[in-house]
């Protein structure tokens, strides 16, 4: 029985990480690019560019321009993005940076935290919430790195296509197709469109997927629909507004508030206008 529970974990996760190519609402055509200029404007003008952002955006320009973004005093190694992503997991941006900060205060290589003991790894996250969890996740990538490739490293991500990667990526326990997609858009400077919580919410209140839609039809969904050139920008401004909206979340929390919602002043949330 364990056996082919841990099988089934497996084939899952390889599942929810691979586009078979087709959009699951092909008859859906929205959102259109146009509508997704328009959602990306209003909310700039609403929020600026979000600044936790502004240097993994520095660096997609710069690799757009040809500049090797490996050598950037803004870019980060692979490696530290993808435990930051995983650090950030049912927690706020700001104890998420702590945990981050504070592990690699006590250890400063990942040489360091491969062979330290476990509870000295969780005692450096722990601010971040599911030390225990994430640091077993944190551990078995380093493991499977230091077996499998002999070095600490996941540059080598950088030179691989995005299907390469989200294969890759699926061999390591404990990292979901939401993570993957946040490694490719982020720190891979690929034209992915993860979906969290917040963008999940807000595209199924405007629309651009039915209400009846799981989280990974609604990333096949966006990334089929959202043109390449507008996926960074909109998604970290969903996100951004979805923390920050009380409409949006009242939406998010009682899909019934949406009717009252559109009665609201646009100047309340500029996405009131788009509400279907």
């Amino acid at each position: 029985m364990l056996h082919r529970s841990v099988m089934s974990k497996s084939l899952k996760r390889k599942r929810l990480l691979q586009d078979d190519g087709g959009d699951p609402y092909p008859e859906l055509l929205r959102p259109s690019a146009d509508e997704c200029r328009d959602v990306r404007d209003a909310l700039l003008s609403l929020h600026g560019f979000p600044p936790e952002f502004a240097s993994y955006r520095r660096q997609r320009l710069r690799s757009l321009d040809g500049h090797d973004t490996q050598c950037s005093v803004d870019s980060e190694s692979v490696l530290d993005g993808l435990v930051k992503i995983l650090l950030s997991q049912n927690t706020t941006e700001a104890n998420s940076q702590r945990a981050f900060a504070s592990l690699k205060a006590a250890f400063p290589k990942w040489e360091d935290v491969l062979v330290a003991e476990p509870n000295s790894v969780e005692n450096a996250i722990r601010c971040g919430g599911l030390a225990p969890k994430k640091t077993v996740c944190i551990k078995n990538i380093l493991s499977r790195l230091q077996r499998e490739r002999g070095s600490l490293c996941l540059e080598y991500l950088r030179g691989l296509t995005v299907e390469e990667v989200k294969t890759e990526l699926s061999h390591f326990k404990g990292i979901g197709p939401k993570t993957v997609s946040c490694v490719l858009m982020f720190n891979l400077q690929h034209n992915d469109f993860p979906v969290d919580t917040h963008v999940f919410e807000i595209s199924k209140a405007l629309g651009w997927v039915p209400k009846t839609a799981d989280r990974n039809r609604t990333y096949v969904h966006l990334n089929h629909r959202i043109p390449d050139e507008l996926k960074f920008d909109l998604n970290c401004l969903l996100y951004t507004h979805g923390k920050l909206c009380s409409n949006c979340k009242k939406i998010a929390a009682k899909p019934k508030a949406k009717a009252k919602a559109k009665v609201a002043s646009p100047d309340d949330c500029p996405l009131l206008g788009f509400l279907v």
